[in-house]
Formats: C-alpha cells, sequence, structure tokens
C-alpha cells in the first residue's frame, strides 16, 4: 500500500513539473515569438508615439502605423480586424463602450493638448466675458465637453448666454482671425497657431482637477486580441511605454518626427508645451475618465455610462513595470 501511495506521489510531482515545464514553455514563447501588427494613430505631435514603436521592437518584429484623421475611423478599422491596436479619444472609447463594443484602454497616448482661445485684441479677459460672444467648437469631442466645463465654471449657460458655432479645427483660426468668431475651443497645434500668427492669445487651458483633468487620448485593443494574442499586446505596450520615454527626454528628435509630417517645427516647438506625451494610467486618471463619462451622459453624447473600471486593462502596464 505504500508504495503504491508513494508511486501515486512521485507520479503526481512528476506531471506538475511537466505541466509547469509546458506553462514556462508557452509563456517564453509568448514573450520570443516574432510580432507583426498594425497600428493606428494620427500624425500630430500629441498622438505619433506609434512611429518610434519599430525602434524599441525586437529583431524580427514588424510593426505597419496606418494614419488617420477621425478617431470613430480608428475604432471602426479596430474593430473590423484591420488594426491590432490603436489610439482613439476618451471620449470614442467611453462611447464604444456604452454601445457594447468590446475595446479595452491598455495605455494612455497623450494629456493636456487644448486650450481657449479669443483674439488677441479682445476686451475677454476672463471666461465670465464670454456672455453673449460667438464660440467655434466641433461637437462630440473632448474639446466640446472641456468647452461645456469651462462655461458651466464660469456660471454661462451654454444654450442661452453664448453662441456655440460648429467649425471644423482646421478653419477656427481663420474664423477668429477674420471676426466670424470671438473665442474657440481646440486641441495643438491650432492655439498655438493663433498666438504665433499674432490674431490670438491664450484664454485659458481647460485642465480642471476635480473633473476631467487633463486625460485627452489612450491606445485601445479588442477583447479578443488580448484574449487570442495576449503577447503581441504585450509587446506593443512596451514598445509604446519605450517610446514614449524615448520621446520625453529627445525633446528634438520627437519634433523632428512631427515636423516631417508638415507642420511648422517653430510652431511645433509653441505648441509643445501643451503638450503632454503618456502612458502610465493611475487612479485619478480613471476618475477622470468617470467624470467624462457623466459629462457625455448629460450632453446627451452616450446614453448610458459603461462600466468605466471594466474599460480598463492595466495587466499590461503592470507586466512592462516588472521589467
Amino acid at each position: 500500500m505504500k508504495k503504491k501511495v508513494i508511486s501515486l506521489l512521485i507520479t503526481t510531482v512528476t506531471l506538475v513539473g511537466v505541466l509547469a515545464g509546458c506553462e514556462n514553455k508557452v509563456s517564453n514563447n509568448r514573450a520570443t515569438e516574432k510580432v507583426q501588427a498594425t497600428v493606428g494613430t494620427w500624425k500630430t505631435a500629441q498622438t505619433l508615439t506609434p512611429f518610434f514603436y519599430e525602434d524599441f521592437l525586437t529583431k524580427g518584429d514588424q510593426v505597419e502605423i496606418l494614419p488617420f484623421t477621425n478617431p470613430g475611423d480608428q475604432k471602426v478599422a479596430l474593430l473590423a480586424g484591420s488594426l491590432d491596436m490603436t489610439g482613439t479619444t476618451l471620449p470614442t472609447a467611453i462611447a464604444a463602450r456604452a454601445s457594447g463594443e468590446p475595446i479595452k484602454i491598455v495605455a494612455s497616448l497623450c494629456n493636456k493638448c487644448s486650450a481657449l482661445v479669443v483674439k488677441e485684441d479682445s476686451a475677454i479677459k476672463k471666461e465670465a466675458d464670454l456672455k453673449g460672444k460667438t464660440i467655434g467648437y466641433v461637437p462630440g469631442t473632448m474639446h466640446h465637453v472641456l468647452l461645456l466645463d469651462v462655461l458651466q465654471r464660469a456660471g454661462l449657460n451654454a444654450d442661452t448666454d453664448v453662441t456655440l458655432v460648429r467649425i471644423d479645427f482646421f478653419d477656427m483660426g481663420q474664423a477668429l482671425a477674420s471676426g466670424e468668431i470671438d473665442a474657440f475651443l481646440s486641441g495643438e497645434p491650432y492655439p498655438s497657431q493663433a498666438v504665433k500668427e499674432g490674431f490670438g492669445r491664450i484664454l485659458s487651458y481647460p485642465y480642471f482637477d476635480d473633473s476631467i483633468g487633463t486625460i485627452n487620448a489612450a491606445m485601445i485593443v479588442t477583447e479578443d486580441m488580448i484574449k487570442e494574442n495576449p503577447g503581441k499586446v504585450q509587446k506593443l505596450v512596451n514598445a509604446h511605454i519605450a517610446a514614449t520615454e524615448y520621446e520625453n527626454k529627445n525633446r528634438d528628435a520627437w519634433l523632428e518626427k512631427a515636423a516631417s509630417f508638415g507642420t511648422d517645427k517653430a510652431l511645433l516647438e509653441v505648441s509643445a508645451d501643451n503638450i503632454e506625451l503618456g502612458w502610465e494610467i493611475d487612479e485619478m486618471y480613471i476618475q477622470n475618465a468617470k467624470n467624462l463619462a457623466e459629462q457625455m451622459l448629460q450632453l446627451g453624447m452616450i446614453d448610458n455610462i459603461p462600466d468605466i473600471d471594466a474599460m480598463f486593462d492595466l495587466s499590461f502596464i503592470q507586466q512592462a513595470k516588472k521589467k
């Protein structure tokens, strides 16, 4: 009887060892398997980090970066399987989850980047002075949410105290310079361009720690990608973190890359101080995302608030930190 028990124990220990060895082998294969990935982003200074990924992937890994101009198109391409990962705005990610779309945020991309601009010679000195004025905006964007937050804090009703006019980001500067609008709230480099060309002045930066803070855009993948190819996601997140750290330590290389996409480097130098490249996601970031979702619900941008905690998968960031 004792011999049978001992034999059984030996067999069990051996089996556990074999299984553990198999598990380690799978884990090692995941870490060393070659990656071929397609990542979406924009060709703007605040969102070009993926263009540096290849410098931080291992030999044999390949990544194709596809540029987009619309965050909604990026999300659609991701869900269709044309992209393995993409950058997108937080409002786009929240709206996707509110619609039941299976996306997950795995890293931050950029923070800040917004500003409220008035004419350089305007009598507007504070936000409350916007009463009775015409303001350019793009509906459904992060900047729309930030603008309404600014107006509310100034005691102004967006429906009765000001006139909001839909204007594309590319046209806001001209509209301000010509007097078509009195102010606009948009992302860089348009606020800095207005200042550099002499027709605009930054009235304020719409960052409030007790509401949305400075969050802006993030990197997302699908739930299926995480389940079926976590090794690829991990490699991309590792590259994202390394690329972001490189840009932050090598400002000139970052701005040279941005300038190669057609924006004047002198303008980029001005706007860079209002751009924060990032990858980290902490408790405050998630709380700000929850506050953003609340405001989107009030604006009618979504009809329900999704589980914001479940929208994030921080395991890849946590794994990267262990290295």
